[in-house]
């Protein structure tokens, strides 16, 4: 953790990332399209585009590890996801092999496993189910870091964040809520672990949720400290009926026929009651 580039340098995930890791790290670089505000004497703002490859590789030199937060944090046409998520984080890593980059942290997300049951309890181990086309994207992030563990060396923890907030604001959220302190918690054990290959775990604060059970983070010495519901403010209280029966909420609801499908570990269809 000496020289860490930060992609989505201005936005939310990272401003509230960058009050924790400064003061540990010997220089943080913020890359992003919009001016991060109010550097500290370690920080520095390059400006480039996820999409660029040579201003990626630019943005890259000399830094030791990426926690890549850019993107598309959002539901949005595919291609635009596409732009930024896929080619943006290929580019990262691309990027990252030309400047001897050994270590990244990918701001993975629950939506990669959105359309499980809330009635479920899943691992990261669990195949993949992404309710969006940002989803997707998650997904493709997460393989993308296995291919480049496997052919480069580069070593990942893929994050699939549950909802970083400043706070709780919904049931849904409160389940999956992360704070700014142990997501930085996580980032420390990305940047540093020496087992880390390609792994992937939940982000998630000390939920009493039963959503997703998660050995890997607690091998690797995950130890969240928050609770979301010490924090909660409820302000979003109801949810549609397709949005309340599967972990990814409302981004389930997109194109989504009303009809619940669901299906086994094998890919094979259970019948299921239609949501109520």
């Amino acid at each position: 953790m000496r020289r860490i580039a930060m992609t989505g340098g201005a936005g939310h995930v990272a401003t509230l990332l960058r009050g924790f890791l400064c003061t540990e790290v010997e220089h943080l670089r913020l890359i992003d399209v919009r001016r991060a505000e109010e550097l500290r004497p370690n920080e520095s703002f390059v400006e480039a585009d996820l999409a660029d490859a040579e201003a990626m590789k630019g943005a890259l030199a000399g830094m030791d590890g990426v926690i890549h937060l850019g993107g598309i944090a959002q539901e949005s046409d595919i291609e635009a996801i596409l732009r930024a998520n896929a080619l943006g984080t290929f580019n990262v890593y691309e990027a990252a092999r030309a400047n001897g980059v050994q270590r990244i942290v990918f701001a993975s997300s629950n939506h990669a496993s959105g359309f499980y049951p809330r009635s479920e309890t899943i691992t990261p181990l669990d195949p993949a189910r992404p309710d969006s086309r940002y989803g997707l994207s998650k997904c493709f992030g997460e393989l993308l870091a296995g291919l480049y563990y496997d052919t480069a060396g580069i070593r990942t923890l893929s994050i699939r964040i549950g909802n970083a907030g400043t706070y709780p604001n919904s049931e849904r959220s409160a389940a999956i809520w992360i704070s700014a302190r142990d997501l930085a918690q996580l980032v420390r054990i990305g940047l540093t672990h020496p087992d880390i290959a390609a792994a992937v775990v939940y982000g998630v604060s000390r939920t009493d949720a039963n959503w997703w059970k998660d050995d890997l983070a607690w091998r690797l010495g995950y130890r969240p400290q928050d609770n979301p519901r010490d924090h909660l403010r409820l302000e979003n209280p109801t949810e549609g009926a397709i949005a309340a029966y599967f972990q990814g909420g409302g981004f389930c609801e997109g194109d989504h026929d009303g009809k619940i499908r669901l299906r086994d570990r094998d890919g094979l269809a259970v019948r299921a009651e239609a949501p109520r």
